[in-house]
């Protein structure tokens, strides 16, 4: 395998690195990653740690992971050492024993005071009053060396499974007098990590900065397959812009099929999906269907999975599930409440999403196949599947090749009347009985769209290159042209909103939507997204 590319991240490590700086100079932040799974958080972590290496710190990395409390003690005082006596060039080795003999050289308090915890920790039968004498082992090796100390916590919600007795009630009495300890916490689990830190984890000088990490945007993605393809002759026209289209720009994805790529000179792009996808042996085989395996064992399993074969199948709006399922409105908000809460789909107004893009499509003509089948033989369903990925795959070149003015303009003619929720606001898409094409006839912003209803009317603009002020300024003075009818004055920037235009924007009462906003609207409605 190539050697892991740290790519498009350059903006969460500044960040990152800055907070590090910055307590190094007396000012602690706390931080917490969150991005759903294989958007990149744990190379990104890794990266940190190697670009923050330091004479004044103790870094201590560790991947939190189901064990006994008395395993993750362990690992914790043993990576809390390793790093101590590495960063002082001094011979080491991954074992407990010789560290703690080590140490007591160097740092004899600690050494003491680590001797001590093991002992009682072997002797006494309950282990959950102990997350608290395990976290002031960091006081006194901050004490004694006058060090500081940063904690990188991989997945940190795995703590609730080592039987912490009051855990966060515990934490957070040590994160308001560690003043020389700062914690960066990382998590998959979107929704949970959100109500923790909201709920049990907010204190005035304890309080964790949350960042979340997105996946690679459009260009990024595409960069990193250029390089992952490099002196690769097989790669066909479309393969790379689909792929991003496809994967979402998961790095996680990126990574995998790119992999199977270089490994499979000349094999076809539906061929290489395929295996990965359909055949059990495949990597995303295997990760998909250990979801499924956690759905159908919850209680109320069934449901789940057939809500989520549902959502997948295109009946992504709430208001029609209760319908199509049977149930009525307080069971089904359970059951969606279920898949939030495990960031199966996320809510967009009232659509429903995946949060896995291809996930959905694995479940709709894989899972869905397998379940529905008479047969063992799964050769239908590969057909299916292959059949369906090479309609997706000429239908995105197709689109590709229509200018974003026509692509929107076919958008339009879905809308229904649904609210949807892009970021924060929450619009209606209206039910158009008109649609054209605009041309402005000046500034930087030349194409749009007009669409009309009853009782709306939006004005769409769209600009390829960086918008200015100057561009904001001249579509709305277009938009000023029909006076009170406006009910909507959207401008698409297929690329960068610079910060004055933006201001200018919220003074015109002008939406911004950028290309990830456009795309989600395009994944609503089972479109192919727009990669520039």
């Amino acid at each position: 395998m190539k050697e892991e590319l740290f790519w498009d991240r350059r903006e969460y490590l500044d960040i990152l690195a800055k907070r590090i700086r910055d307590f190094k100079e007396g000012y602690r932040q706390n931080i917490a990653l969150i991005g759903y799974e294989s958007c990149g958080k744990s190379t990104l972590i890794r990266a940190l740690v190697r670009k923050c290496q330091d004479g004044r710190l103790i870094i201590l990395y560790l991947e939190t992971r189901p064990e006994n409390f008395e395993g993750f003690a362990r690992r914790f005082i043993g990576a809390l050492l390793y790093n101590f006596l590495s960063a002082g060039v001094v011979p080491v080795k991954e074992d407990i024993d010789f560290l703690v003999a080590k140490a007591e050289k160097y740092i004899p308090r600690t050494s003491a005071a680590v001797k001590k915890f093991l002992s009682e920790i072997k002797t006494k039968r309950s282990k959950s009053s102990f997350f608290q004498p395990l976290l002031s082992l960091l006081d006194v090796i901050t004490e004694e060396t006058g060090k500081s100390c940063v904690v990188v916590l991989d997945e940190f919600l795995e703590l609730e499974k080592l039987g912490i007795h009051s855990l966060y009630e515990e934490w957070s009495k040590k994160l308001i007098t560690q003043k020389k300890v700062m914690y960066i916490l990382s998590s998959s689990a979107v929704s949970r990590t959100k109500e923790v830190l909201a709920r049990d984890l907010s204190l005035l000088f304890g309080n964790f900065e949350t960042i979340s990490v997105e996946n690679f945007a459009n260009d990024a993605s595409e960069a990193f397959l250029t390089e992952r393809f490099r002196g690769l002759k097989q790669i066909e026209n479309g393969w790379k812009g689909f792929l991003v289209h496809f994967t979402g720009g998961s790095p996680f994805y990126l990574t995998a099929v790119s992999e199977a790529v270089i490994k499979s000179p000349g094999a076809g792009l539906v061929d290489i999906l395929e295996k990965l996808m359909c055949e059990p042996c495949g990597i995303l085989f295997q990760k998909y269907s250990a979801v499924m395996q956690k759905l159908s064992s919850a209680a109320c399993g069934r449901d789940y999975v057939q809500l989520a074969h549902s959502i997948a199948g295109g009946h992504n709006k709430i208001r029609d599930l209760g319908h199509l399922l049977g149930k009525k409105r307080a069971e089904l908000n359970n059951r969606i409440a279920y898949l939030l809460d495990n960031d199966i789909v996320l809510k967009a107004g009232e659509f429903l999403q995946f949060t896995d893009r291809m996930f959905g499509f694995w479940l709709k003509f894989v899972h869905r196949g397998k379940n529905l089948s008479f047969s063992p033989d799964d050769k239908t369903q590969k057909e299916e599947f292959r059949s369906r990925l090479k309609e997706d795959i000429s239908a995105f070149i197709k689109d590709t090749r229509k200018p974003v003015q026509e692509r929107v303009t076919e958008l339009l003619g879905l809308f229904q009347d649904d609210v949807i929720q892009i970021e924060r606001r929450k619009i209606r898409l209206a039910q158009f009985r008109e649609i054209k094409p605009l041309e402005f006839g000046a500034g930087g912003v030349r194409d749009g769209v007009i669409g009309r209803s009853g009782d709306a009317l939006w004005i769409m603009g769209f600009k390829n290159e960086p918008v200015t002020e100057d561009d904001i300024t001249a579509f709305a003075k277009e938009c000023r042209k029909y006076r009170n009818k406006l009910d909507k004055k959207i401008l698409v920037a297929l690329h960068d909103v610079e910060t004055n235009a933006r201001l200018r924007a919220l003074e015109e009462k002008i939406i911004t939507w950028n290309l990830e906003n456009i795309n989600q609207l395009f994944d609503i409605f089972h479109r192919p997204r727009v990669v520039v």
